[in-house]
């Protein structure tokens, strides 16, 4: 077997430096007549390696809404091997050093928000590249290929994606790992990896549980299909659609910053720990009533009382 997975690795090596892959036909689906132009070019990818992930404020005055922003423009934010450390060097530079957010809108830069695995960049490795992001560290429950989309839900803040372009394979599992995701219309997404023979590997197998029924979730990863935002809508697989996502998530971002920072990680934890099928009601409640018992004597609960009588006191960071 691990022979003939070297050779078909070898093939594609071939066919990706003969620049074949932008002459594949796919009529049902014209948005990949594109996507798969790009990865012709792919394997000489741009950009320098330390700033594929930009973290900045939302503004001046509002250091405690972070925008975690895909940098990689001209490969439509593709996932080459640099591109998998920096989002995972990020989600986890977030939750140890940076207390003061309270909030992080994930976007990506240019026309596309995700548009998944740089093929051409993983192929240039062979099989060591796919083994360095398959191979799981023994201290931790994720691999580099999962981390980066996991990673969003062990942050104790809310992780809002701003979706436009297209968001295909690991690019959609990464927008899934955050709590909602604003679309616009138009924008494309898909659960890809059919397309290349492989099953989605980034945690789908807990958010998509999280969002859709077992029937759809087949279906979009047999299929490969691609769906608009609108019908990503109507699926549950975006929280809605919107002429500026960007827009939205910031004010999202802003309504919920003015929340307090425990109560907005504990519910986050709560429907986390809750939510998917097969959780008892009895482990449900008993979560529920946890949370509460931390919260209730806490100086972030009080705040948030008297917020209400026009008391306007600070917050405190965890």
């Amino acid at each position: 077997e691990f022979k003939g997975i070297k050779r078909t690795m070898r093939i594609l090596n071939t066919l990706m430096r003969r620049r074949v892959a932008g002459n594949y036909k796919y009529s049902e689906n014209s948005e990949f007549k594109s996507f798969y132009k790009s990865l012709s070019s792919t394997a000489s990818s741009g950009g320098a390696d330390n700033n594929r992930i930009i973290l900045s404020p939302a503004s001046p005055s509002e250091p405690h809404i972070l925008i975690v922003t895909l940098n990689r423009p001209e490969k439509m934010n593709s996932l080459d091997m640099p591109m998998f450390k920096a989002i995972s060097s990020a989600g986890k530079k977030i939750k140890k050093s940076m207390p003061h957010v309270r909030a992080v809108v994930l976007r990506g830069e240019g026309r596309a928000f995700c548009s998944g695995l740089d093929v051409g960049s993983m192929l240039k490795g062979g099989m060591s590249s796919f083994d360095r992001l398959l191979d799981r560290p023994e201290d931790s429950i994720t691999n580099l290929a999962q981390e980066v989309a996991y990673v969003w839900r062990t942050l104790d803040v809310p992780v809002i994606a701003a979706i436009h372009g297209v968001c295909f394979g690991g690019g959609l599992q990464i927008a899934l790992g955050a709590d909602m995701r604003y679309a616009t219309p138009d924008s494309k997404l898909s659960i890809l990896e059919s397309k290349w023979g492989l099953v989605p590997d980034m945690g789908a197998s807990i958010t998509l549980r999280e969002l859709v029924s077992i029937d759809v979730a087949k279906e979009l990863t047999m299929t490969g299909r691609v769906i608009s935002g609108a019908d990503a809508s109507d699926l549950n697989l975006v929280t809605r659609c919107v002429a500026d996502p960007l827009a939205e998530a910031l004010e999202t971002a802003r309504e919920i910053s003015g929340r307090s920072p425990d109560s907005v990680a504990a519910a986050k934890r709560l429907y986390q720990e809750t939510w998917a099928s097969g959780t008892s009601d009895e482990k449900s409640l008993a979560v529920e009533t946890e949370m509460q018992r931390r919260l209730l004597p806490s100086y972030n609960q009080f705040v948030a009382s008297v917020r209400n009588f026009g008391v306007k006191l600070p917050y405190k960071n965890k």
